[in-house]
């Protein structure tokens, strides 16, 4: 297992990480905005349990076939374009009632919710490449399980995750509210929540692998 110091000094790596605005943080504070801090929650777990699967992927050596096979890379890049452009349509195609977080409207379920932030964590295949850049130097193939470590960093990153954008969430669920209470500003919510997907995809589509 890695020792104290490696842990600690990942942690304050983690930490940077969390606390650099990014499109994690801006969809799940626009998710927030637009239905509330459960759903921003269900979001940032979507995206947390995504962060498992890459650095599982990691472990296993599959994140290396986005190095050698660069077709793989560019067909996941633009399949979590697509995905997030249909996620962009749908909601600047509904009603303000159902992403607007007021008292008794409809909502998109926590499930579903849940299932956009995995996937669109899944299908973002820098992700992946980060995974595979940061978390290799914390790892000593001497300490034990690599699996094991990859996973354990993997967990320290997810609990830093939830401080820093548990405060996103509860900030901008309060926001949302606020625009619920306006009558003008009622369809604001979706119509964030709609142009951050579809700025997520523009940038996942043109920003190629550095």
């Amino acid at each position: 297992m890695p020792d104290f110091a490696t842990l600690a000094l990942f942690a304050a790596a983690a930490l940077a990480l969390c606390a650099t605005p990014g499109p994690d943080m801006l969809l799940i504070a626009s998710r927030s905005v637009s239905q509330g801090k459960a759903s921003g929650f269900a979001t940032l777990a979507g995206i947390q349990v995504g962060t498992y699967c890459h650095a599982l992927a990691a472990a296993l050596g599959l994140s290396q076939l986005f190095l050698v096979v660069p077709v793989a890379y560019d067909v996941v890049r633009y399949a979590g374009a697509a995905y997030l452009l249909y996620l962009a349509w749908q909601a600047l195609r509904s009603s303000g009632a159902i992403l607007t977080p007021v008292a008794g409207g409809r909502r998109y379920p926590i499930g579903v919710v849940f299932r956009q932030g995995l996937l669109t964590n899944l299908l973002n295949p820098k992700m992946a490449l980060f995974v595979l850049a940061l978390f290799p130097q914390f790892v000593d193939p001497n300490a034990g399980s690599v699996a094991v470590q990859i996973l354990l960093l993997a967990t320290v990153l997810n609990l830093i995750g939830i401080l820093v954008n548990g405060a996103v969430i509860l900030t901008a669920s309060g926001l949302g509210r606020a625009f619920s209470a306006r009558t003008r500003w009622r369809r604001a919510p979706q119509i964030l929540l709609g142009t951050v997907f579809a700025g997520l995809a523009v940038r996942l589509a043109f920003d190629e692998r550095r």
